[in-house]
C-alpha cells in the first residue's frame, strides 16, 4: 500500500504542526459516513418510531451504536491495510458472479435511498414555504456542481462542514427539557412488543442506523487516502466519534417526537410532517430547527449516496472511480453519479408517487440487505491472505457473527410475515 507523502514517521514522532496536518489529512470519512446516515429516510424512521411508539424503541440505539462502531471499524481497517474498496475485495475474493448479484441489490437499495433524499429536500422546503419545483432542481444542480466540479479535498471539507448542522436536533431536544429519568428507564429496561408494526419499525431503525451503503463508501474513501497502518488510531478515532454522534442525534429525534407527537396521538408519514406538527406542540423555533436539520441532512445525503453508489459499482466492475479523475478516464463513474441525481430529483417531482412509502421501505430494505453485507465483511476481514496479522480477534468475531445471525433471523421473520400476508 502506498505511503502518504506527509510523513515517514509515526504521528507521535512528528513536530506538532506536522502532526496536526497529518491528522487533518486522515479524519473525515468516518464522521462524514456516519452523519450522512441520519438522512431523510433515517429522520423519517426515527420520527415515526418516536411518534408511534414513544420511547419504546429507544433501547435499540445503544447496542446498535456498538455494532455500528464495530462494523465501520472493520471496513476502516480493511481500507487501511489493503488500500482497496470493499466491492473490489468482494470481486477478488468471491468472483464476478457473486459480485454482480450483490451490486444489483446495492444499486436497487441505493436508488430508493436517493429518491428518499430528494423527497426530504422537498419536505423541508415546504416547511419554509418553498415549493418542491424550486427546491428539488436547485438542490440537484448544487449537488452536481459541488461534487463533479470540485476536488475531492474541497468536497470532503464541505461535507465536514455540513455535519455541524446536525446540532439542530440536540438543541431541539434540549428546548423541550426531557425527563432524563424516563429516557434512562426506556434504555435500561427495554419494552418489547411482539407485533408486526413494532417488528417492522425495529428493522427500519436498525436498517437506517447501519445502512449497507455506509460500509462501501467508508472503505472506498479510506482506501483513497492511503493511510499508513502506523497512523490507524487517528482513523479509528474518526470512525468512533462519527458513530457515537450519529446515534446521539438519532436518540434526540426519537425523544423529540416521543415527547410531543406521541402524547398528542399525532401520526406522521414524513420527517417534514413531524417538523410541521411540532410548531403547535413545541413552539416555532423547535419546528424550524427540526426542518433545518431535515433540509441539511437531505441535501448532504443527496450528495453522498449517489457518490457512494458510483464508487461501489465502478470498483466492483474495475472502472476508474475518483473525483480527481477527468471525465474521459472515468466516464462510467460520472455518468452513474449524474444519472442517480436525475432519477432521484425527477421522482421527487412526479405527481401521484408515494414518496412516503419510498422513504420508509428503503430503510427496511437496508435492514434486510445488511446481514448479507456483514457476512461478506466478516469473511474478508478474517482472511489472513488479505489482512495478514490484522484479522479480528475471537471475541470481536463472536460478537459480530452473533449480531449478524440475529439480524438475519429477524429479517427472515419479517419476510415470512410479508409472504404470509400476501397469501392470506
Amino acid at each position: 500500500m502506498a505511503e502518504p507523502a506527509a510523513a515517514s514517521r509515526p504521528a507521535a514522532a512528528l513536530p506538532w504542526k506536522a502532526r496536526l496536518a497529518l491528522i487533518a489529512s486522515i479524519v473525515g470519512p468516518g464522521i462524514i459516513t456516519a452523519n450522512v446516515d441520519n438522512d431523510a429516510g433515517g429522520l423519517t424512521t426515527y420520527s415515526q418510531a418516536g411518534a408511534q411508539f414513544g420511547l419504546a424503541l429507544l433501547w435499540i440505539l445503544p447496542p446498535v451504536a456498538l455494532l455500528l462502531v464495530m462494523v465501520q471499524e472493520m471496513v476502516n481497517r480493511m481500507g487501511v491495510v489493503t488500500g482497496q474498496g470493499l466491492s473490489d475485495l468482494v470481486r477478488e475474493r468471491f468472483g464476478v458472479k457473486v459480485t454482480f448479484y450483490l451490486m444489483v441489490a446495492v444499486l436497487i437499495t441505493n436508488v430508493g435511498n436517493v429518491m428518499a433524499e430528494f423527497a426530504g429536500v422537498a419536505a423541508a422546503g415546504q416547511v419554509f414555504g418553498l415549493p418542491a419545483w424550486l427546491t428539488v432542481p436547485a438542490s440537484a444542480a448544487f449537488v452536481w456542481v459541488l461534487v463533479l466540479r470540485g476536488t475531492s479535498g474541497l468536497v470532503e471539507r464541505v461535507f465536514l462542514g455540513a455535519c455541524v448542522f446536525y446540532v439542530a436536533y440536540p438543541v431541539t431536544a434540549a428546548i423541550l427539557r426531557p425527563d432524563m429519568g424516563a429516557i434512562a428507564e426506556a434504555v435500561i429496561h427495554p419494552h418489547v412488543e411482539f407485533q408486526a408494526a413494532y417488528l417492522v419499525m425495529g428493522i427500519g431503525v436498525v436498517g437506517t442506523t447501519i445502512a449497507p451503503w455506509m460500509q462501501f463508501y467508508q472503505q472506498a474513501a479510506i482506501a483513497k487516502k492511503n493511510i499508513r497502518v502506523a497512523d490507524y488510531r487517528w482513523s479509528l478515532l474518526d470512525t468512533v466519534v462519527g458513530c457515537v454522534v450519529v446515534n446521539v442525534v438519532a436518540a434526540c429525534i426519537v425523544v423529540v417526537c416521543a415527547l410531543t407527537l406521541h402524547p398528542a396521538g399525532v401520526r406522521i408519514e414524513t420527517a417534514g410532517q413531524a417538523a410541521a406538527a411540532l410548531e403547535p406542540l413545541a413552539g416555532h423555533w423547535s419546528a424550524l430547527l427540526f426542518a433545518l436539520g431535515l433540509g441539511n441532512a437531505s441535501l448532504f445525503a443527496a450528495s453522498i449516496l449517489p457518490l457512494s453508489t458510483a464508487y461501489t459499482i465502478c470498483e466492483a466492475l474495475g472502472w476508474e472511480s475518483s473525483l480527481d479523475a477527468p471525465f474521459r478516464t472515468a466516464p462510467q463513474f460520472y455518468t452513474l453519479y449524474a444519472a442517480l441525481i436525475v432519477i432521484g430529483a425527477t421522482t421527487a417531482l412526479l405527481p401521484g408517487i408515494s414518496l412516503v412509502q419510498v422513504m420508509f421501505w428503503s430503510q427496511v430494505i437496508n435492514g434486510l440487505l445488511l446481514p448479507v453485507v456483514l457476512a461478506f465483511i466478516l469473511l474478508l476481514v478474517n482472511d489472513k491472505r488479505i489482512m495478514g496479522a490484522h484479522v479480528n480477534g475471537r471475541v470481536y468475531n463472536l460478537v459480530c457473527w452473533a449480531c449478524t445471525i440475529v439480524l438475519g433471523l429477524v429479517s427472515a421473520a419479517y419476510v415470512a410475515s410479508l409472504l404470509a400476508g400476501l397469501g392470506a
